[in-house]
């Protein structure tokens, strides 16, 4: 997931990476915690079985050593819950950010697109633009040749009407 963060836009790219790094923090807070509260627990344990062995008679266990035992265990239970809370908020997470990252990819592919159609509209104005200075070039061209055509009628007209009206 940090990979693919990494590849996204500065603006998106920070704001994931941070949310990234926090839910980490999270992780590993709640790991140490864990890590923290199962040995203790598990010593106790131990130490209250050995204790407890060590007697006899099941009834001379006091009510204050399973007053305590009542309590690390729901302290173990507590923190158990937190863990499993913890670990589904993370899996929510990571689901939502599979899914934004999947709307940014169609985003990115929907750019890509918009781009590349963009391009060819680019060359076929272009193109278009050629063709329109070609013929407005050819244009007046042909009306510089019919002008002429028309001036050298005019003067050979002029010059047959002369010598025809000279004789």
């Amino acid at each position: 997931m940090d990979l693919a963060a990494r590849s996204l836009q500065p603006n998106v790219k920070a704001v994931l990476l941070a949310k990234l790094r926090e839910y980490k923090s999270d992780l590993n807070n709640l790991k140490s915690e864990h890590k923290r509260l199962a040995p203790a627990n598990s010593n106790q344990a131990a130490r209250d079985d050995l204790l407890e062995s060590g007697m006899a008679d099941a009834m001379s266990v006091s009510a204050n050593q399973r007053g305590r035992l009542m309590m690390s265990t729901e302290r173990l239970n507590e923190s158990s819950d937190r863990i499993k809370e913890s670990r589904r908020t993370m899996l929510e997470t990571e689901e939502l950010g599979v899914s934004i990252l999947q709307d940014l990819h169609q985003q990115r592919q929907s750019l890509l697109h918009a781009n590349d159609t963009l391009h060819g509209v680019d060359d076929n104005i272009s193109k278009s633009k050629k063709i329109l200075t070609n013929m407005s070039r050819r244009m007046s061209r042909n009306k510089w040749i019919i002008s002429s055509i028309i001036v050298v009628l005019v003067v050979a007209i002029a010059l047959i009407l002369y010598f025809k009206l000279s004789k």
